[in-house]
C-alpha cells in the first residue's frame, strides 16, 4: 500500500529527519490543515491577504503558508508564536 504525501505527513516527516521525539511536535495536526486549505484556496484563485480577505490575491506560496498559519493561530492551534521584526 502506498501513503500520499499530504501536507500533515510532510511536517511527520520534517520532524522525524531533524529528529524531534513523537511527542515533541513543533506544529501541531490542525496547524497542517490548516495551511492545507489555504494553500488549496490560492490554487483556486480564492484566497486574498489583508484584515477580512480584502486585500489583493495571493500570489506567493509562501505568503499562502503565512495566512495558513496565521488563520491556525487565531483558531488556538498548536503553532509557534511569530518572531518580533
Amino acid at each position: 500500500m502506498e501513503r500520499s504525501v499530504t501536507p500533515v505527513n510532510l511536517l511527520c516527516l520534517t520532524d522525524s529527519i531533524l529528529g524531534r521525539q513523537s511527542g515533541g511536535r513543533k506544529y501541531g495536526k490542525a496547524a497542517g490543515k490548516t495551511v492545507a486549505s489555504a494553500m488549496r484556496r490560492k490554487k483556486r484563485g480564492t484566497l486574498r491577504s489583508g484584515k477580512g480577505g480584502k486585500g489583493g490575491k495571493v500570489k506567493s506560496r509562501k505568503q499562502a503558508i503565512a495566512i495558513g498559519l496565521s488563520e491556525a493561530r487565531k483558531k488556538g492551534a498548536k503553532v509557534p508564536r511569530k518572531k518580533a521584526s
